[in-house]
């Protein structure tokens, strides 16, 4: 038998984009099918001002509010997935290191083809293609099913 201590263990990086919550969703179906425990993982870095002089709001909290991201996201999924160990976090850090990192020792990498952020008709984000090209273990770059309206 499988123990959490000894299980595959499968990491999904999340934004809270649809592309990632799909990419979730891919994750979580596959840690079913194998019995693979699912690290769930967001990242947060506080905001680059280049050296320009500007203020936050006081109550401003990034790690707060990735781990907002991380509950919504979760919460569907670990209903739906039940038999799934679920492991969430919210990480400082940029997001294609930090999931590269977080690639050792895991059977598997899923990411979406585009988060927050990326330029609008990529076919592959950033973060996408920096995990494809670094990480230390297979990556699934998972896209959303095309659309059939059109």
């Amino acid at each position: 038998m499988t123990t959490a201590a000894t299980a595959p263990r499968i990491v999904v990086g999340i934004d809270g984009s649809s592309d990632s919550l799909v990419a979730l969703e891919w994750a979580a179906r596959q840690a079913e099918l194998t019995g693979s425990t699912l690290e769930v993982v967001t990242t947060w870095e506080w905001p680059n001002t280049y050296g320009v002089p500007f203020s936050l709001p006081e109550e401003y909290d990034p790690d707060a509010d990735a781990r907002g991201v991380l509950e919504q996201a979760v919460a569907p999924v670990h209903s739906a997935h039940p038999s799934v160990t679920i492991q969430a976090s919210a990480v400082k850090g940029p997001p294609a290191p930090t999931l590269v990192d977080l690639s050792q020792g895991a059977d598997l990498l899923v990411v979406g083809s585009r988060g927050h952020g990326e330029f609008t008709g990529m076919l592959i984000g950033s973060v996408s293609n920096h995990c494809v090209s670094h990480a230390h273990c297979s990556v699934v770059v998972v896209r959303p099913p095309a659309d059939v309206s059109h």
